[in-house]
């Protein structure tokens, strides 16, 4: 009886739990290189800043996948929600350049050795995880990394740092106004 459960637990179905927690994982990491991708290739500003929200999306997935959901709501609130916005009201308040772009016009060899220094970070990457014996995270018995817990924290213990952020997103939404204040007559 008890080998029969662990060569079903050792080679799990398609339809089993640990197979669909490994789609959504796969989902999740295929929406960080499809935003990516999506930021990386389009021509137009407001599809790249697209793209960079929905990489920060699967970031937030991932980080959810590794027990951590607080990091993953911090991920959502301060890089989907202000980072990404901060840069499209900053697009949207500079003026537009000229057609004339110099970033346009490049060497002929940058495209070739971009994807060929990224295929090769791919395939040691895939060859790394392939090979790696992954061991599951036991999660403790105890709330520790709880949501209260780190509430509780971040507003008593360490609430410099939780002040030092905001401080950092207003600097950053100052700095980009006048940034975008500058380049207007």
């Amino acid at each position: 009886m008890q080998t029969t459960i662990c060569q079903t637990v050792a080679n799990p179905s398609l339809f089993s739990a640990e197979s669909f927690v490994g789609l959504i994982f796969l989902v999740t990491v295929g929406l960080i290189v499809s935003g990516a991708i999506m930021a990386i290739v389009s021509k137009r500003l407001v599809r790249c800043i697209t793209g960079l929200a929905v990489s920060f999306t699967g970031v937030a997935g991932v980080y959810y996948f590794l027990l951590s959901p607080f990091l993953a709501m911090m991920q959502m609130l301060i890089y989907v929600g202000a980072v990404s916005i901060l840069i499209a009201f900053g697009i949207m308040m500079a003026t537009p350049e000229g057609e004339d772009d110099a970033s346009t016009k490049g060497n002929g060899i940058v495209g070739p050795l971009g994807i060929a220094v990224a295929s090769l970070m791919f395939a040691a990457l895939t060859i790394l995880g392939v090979n790696t014996q992954w061991k599951a995270f036991p999660r403790p018995e105890t709330a520790i990394g709880d949501m209260q817990q780190m509430g509780f924290m971040l507003l008593t213990s360490h609430s410099m740092v939780f002040e030092l952020v905001s401080i950092v997103l207003l600097i950053a939404i100052i700095g980009a106004l006048v940034l975008a204040r500058r380049g207007r007559n």
